[in-house]
């Protein structure tokens, strides 16, 4: 089922984030419909840095590129602010596209961009950012949606936000993207809009955490979990490896380890190991 189709259905189709490949094969693995190519997760894994406008558009292709090579599933890719103006957002869309995005998301925030559950965002004025959906829209080759997010409720209001999502809309987003509701009544205001929209559930985030079966119910297209997996993984890690530098060991902490085989499987090794009886020199 391609990415426009599941969307389509208003079933709020879980979304969850992955930095890398790897992160997309376990998603893969455990049945998800698509994977969400988070920004922030590729800013804290790849560089080190917080989620504040420092990766590059050749570090999010490299990932999609590995990512597509690695899952079938679609992916959703996070364009940030489409990397400069209009030209560039062309540009954009053209490198995403063939890196294997099934689905690029912009956003309207002023550079250097923020995470959108931090304070202190401001967002560009609206004759800025109309003209990079229409560029997007008119460099894509394939069937790649378009998801324009503005962050302006926590700026100038859920009313703006709401005119600003219909203004991208009207230049050829596929879906938009409300940033940052703070409760359920916001969120069904936003559901209402005339294209499938974005759910963003953020552990301690400003967004109430509404379990699906109300996402779906108010008729979201897709939610978002962006970095549920590098939490996960940040926790994991501090406390493994602080366990190992305490005690010389990681006897303690045997249960919070995959296994050998494991980690086999989630690379997919039987698969090169196929690979390798088929191609072998004889």
């Amino acid at each position: 089922m391609s990415l426009r189709e599941i969307v389509a259905r208003r079933r709020a189709v879980l979304a969850p984030g992955a930095a890398n490949a790897l992160f997309a094969r376990i998603i893969e693995d455990l049945g998800f419909e698509c994977v969400y190519v988070t920004g922030a997760g590729i800013a804290n894994m790849a560089l080190g840095a917080p989620d504040i406008g420092l990766t590059s558009l050749d570090n999010v292709a490299q990932t999609v590129a590995h990512m597509a090579d690695a899952v079938a599933l679609p992916l959703v890719v996070d364009a940030d602010t489409g990397f400069g103006n209009g030209v560039n957002t062309w540009r954009t869309m053209k490198v995403l596209e063939r890196a294997g995005a099934s689905a690029i998301q912009l956003e309207d925030q002023e550079f250097p961009k923020r995470c959108g559950h931090f304070n202190g965002k401001g967002v560009v004025p609206l004759h800025d950012m109309v003209p990079k959906v229409k560029a997007a829209a008119d460099a894509r080759t394939k069937d790649t949606l378009i998801i324009a997010r503005t962050d302006a409720l926590a700026v100038e209001g859920l009313s703006a936000a709401l005119d600003r999502a219909q203004a991208f809309i009207e230049a050829g987003a596929d879906m938009t993207f409300v940033e940052a509701p703070r409760d359920a009544v916001q969120m069904r205001q936003i559901a209402k809009l005339s294209v499938p929209q974005v759910a963003n559930i953020v552990h301690g985030g400003k967004t109430p955490p509404l379990p699906q079966a109300e996402l779906a119910d108010m008729g979201f297209g897709i939610v978002l979990y962006a970095n549920a997996a590098l939490q996960a993984a940040v926790r994991a890690s501090a406390e493994v490896l602080g366990s190992l530098k305490e005690t010389g060991s990681l006897d303690a902490v045997k249960d919070r380890l995959a296994s050998f085989e494991e980690r086999q499987a989630a690379v997919a090794k039987p698969h090169w190991d196929a690979l390798e009886q088929i191609y072998r020199s004889k």
